[in-house]
């Protein structure tokens, strides 16, 4: 197996929550030589530095300076949140059984939870001698289950039916003595009293490679993650940029992006602002020279239904990265954007496919379009050809993960210049496509 593909499925299958998935890729740019920033203090950046700051602990931005005066920001925007059931508070129903009460948290598609081993993970806020500290926990181990009603009582499961969240979707945890036994776990887990606490149900299934050839990826999560780690490994590899290459990781897209740490937020320009501030640049001119890709994943065509296909931009897995439009905007593409994607893919060798929603099915929005209203500059929007998204466990092309990570890397690697209205320059030094 390709070496980027398993690196992939180990992330996945350690990002058992938002919270798990931005501690992973603290780890490894602090592995990369990353220095961590904190909003709440002072900053002293250096010509040749690499950075990166997080907030909430699910959401993260990491850039690197080059060694002269920067040429403008090359951004990418992705999301770490994904479609799932949260814990409520005073979350366990006791009575025959023990079961939990949680919401939904996202559009998903309920009925894939049915039936599966299932666990928690999330933060817990305990109590110290000094306050409150966040600490994660990840139960990891085969803890719920939330069991289907036998066709026998439910004649019409395969007609349509239609699942209740307060009724259908309650998870089971065990039998009456169950009660109180998942706080105190999560308590010794923690070394300490619970205050608070930010809980999500997982599914216990890997990351798998199927397929005749081998040719298809599923997991938990791929909306969005696939497009994290792409970004990231992008950013990683990259080098010889004349700008300042950053990498926004935002979480809550799945309900609005409007948290503290969404693309609605102040995280982004705030970032850029205070990188300007501290290396005396202009903020205005810095994002006349920038530009965004806004990484998010979009529909494939689906083998049993090509019917919800647009008829000329339907997308097939494994023939390459996605370029995404919208007439009404809630992809941010326009012409001038996708031709900077697909000259940048030309020099990376990666194939681009073009996704339309049918003219008359509504499809979901992304980041971009949230993130242009603090930070506006030219954007295009892309991601990787999925099946089932919102499921529990979704489905995309191994080859399309590596062409991303190609993509972005040539990406991260370019000096843009916007040398007047309509007119760009793309270049590149010390890079050599793979």
């Amino acid at each position: 197996m390709d070496k980027r593909v398993s690196a992939l499925m180990g992330f996945l299958d350690q990002s058992h929550s938002v919270y798990h998935a931005v501690k992973a890729m603290t780890e490894q740019l602090r592995a990369a030589g990353y220095t961590c920033l904190q909003e709440a203090h002072d900053w002293s950046l250096v010509p040749g530095g690499r950075y990166y700051l997080t907030r909430g602990e699910s959401a993260l931005i990491a850039f690197r300076l080059p060694e002269g005066t920067p040429k403008g920001f090359l951004m990418s925007a992705s999301h770490s949140d994904r479609p799932g059931f949260k814990v409520k508070e005073n979350g366990e129903l006791v009575g025959t059984y023990t079961r939990l009460a949680v919401e939904r948290y996202g559009g998903m598609l309920m009925s894939t939870w049915l039936d599966r081993p299932l666990s928690i993970a999330g933060r817990v806020l305990v109590e110290t001698p000094r306050g409150v500290e966040s600490r994660l926990v990840d139960m990891d181990k085969d803890l719920l289950l939330i069991p289907n009603v036998a066709i026998h009582m439910n004649r019409k499961a395969n007609e349509g039916y239609s699942w209740n969240p307060a009724v259908d979707m309650l998870p089971l945890l065990g039998g009456k003595d169950a009660a109180g036994k998942l706080l105190t776990g999560l308590e010794e887990m923690a070394g300490g009293r619970i205050l608070g606490h930010d809980l999500y149900l997982y599914v216990r299934q890997k990351a798998s490679v199927w397929g005749i050839d081998g040719e298809y990826l599923s997991a938990q999560a791929l909306d969005d993650l696939a497009c994290t780690w792409g970004c990231m490994q992008g950013f990683l590899k990259a080098s010889g940029s004349a700008g300042v290459p950053v990498l926004c990781v935002f979480d809550s897209e799945e309900v609005g992006s409007g948290s503290l740490q969404g693309a609605a937020s102040d995280l982004l320009e705030a970032t850029l602002n205070r990188i300007c501030q501290a290396l005396g640049l202009n903020y205005h001119r810095m994002l006349a020279q920038s530009f965004m890709v806004s990484a998010d994943n979009g529909h494939a065509v689906h083998p049993n239904h090509p019917e919800y296909a647009d008829a000329t931009n339907a997308p097939v897995p494994g023939e390459g990265v996605v370029l995404k439009y919208n007439a009404a905007q809630r992809y941010t593409t326009d012409g001038v954007s996708a031709a900077l994607l697909r000259k940048l893919c030309m020099r990376a060798g990666v194939p681009v496919q073009a996704y339309c929603n049918r003219a008359d099915l509504q499809g979901g929005s992304t980041l971009g379009n949230i993130s242009l209203t603090h930070v506006s500059v030219p954007s295009v929007d892309i991601g990787l050809a999925q099946l089932a998204m919102h499921s529990c466990y979704e489905t995309v092309a191994v080859r399309d993960t590596v062409y991303l990570e190609q993509a972005m890397e040539a990406y991260f690697s370019a000096t843009l210049e916007h040398t007047a209205d309509g007119i760009f320059a793309l270049e590149w030094h010390n890079y050599v496509a793979k």
